[in-house]
């Protein structure tokens, strides 16, 4: 993939190089933007994690952050977090935040994406992408549904799996209002 998106009118998907300052300012500003939708919370990021997420991202060798660029406008992002399968002794990638700016729905964004992830996930060898999304966000329910995600379960007679948190208070100036 090229360090800079191409100047066609198509959706181009690249791996965001945090160290660019074009790229990691489009990280901060795809998710602020995020974080502002109702289904990211509704609240606006504090100026300390806006001025430290891409260098905080950076640091961190299991965040693949992903970006989607429709000319020069960088109008998506995927950020992904490596994980480990016990089960399948093999790595997943989890699909932390995936979003979408407003203006942007409904033209393919978020299916390139998603077509993006899983390209990175089977080039790292992993068993599986996993994500959390909102009981009420139908669009991204759907969206994930016909990318070929499914609810998880192991034995449908012991139940779904449910993504639970507990805070911890004092560790985060982020609202934790976040999921996906």
């Amino acid at each position: 993939m090229s360090p800079h998106p191409r100047a066609s009118g198509a959706i181009h998907c690249l791996r965001a190089d945090l160290a660019d300052p074009i790229h990691a300012r489009a990280v901060v500003e795809l998710i602020s933007a995020y974080a502002l939708d109702p289904m990211g919370g509704g609240k606006a990021l504090p100026p300390t994690v806006r001025d430290k997420l891409a260098d905080e991202l950076r640091k961190r060798p299991t965040v693949h952050v992903l970006l989607a660029f429709v000319e020069q406008d960088a109008v998506g992002v995927a950020v992904c977090i490596e994980g480990f399968s016990t089960f399948a002794c093999k790595p997943l990638l989890n699909l932390h935040d995936i979003a979408v700016l407003p203006e942007a729905r409904g033209r393919g964004v978020g299916r390139a994406l998603l077509g993006e992830v899983e390209r990175l996930a089977r080039e790292m060898g992993c068993c599986k992408i996993t994500l959390e999304v909102l009981s009420n966000n139908k669009v991204a329910q759907s969206a994930y549904r016909a990318a070929g995600f499914a609810q998880y379960e192991l034995d449908p007679a012991a139940g779904q799996a449910m993504f639970w948190q507990k805070q911890l208070p004092g560790a985060s100036a982020v609202p934790q209002a976040q999921a996906i």
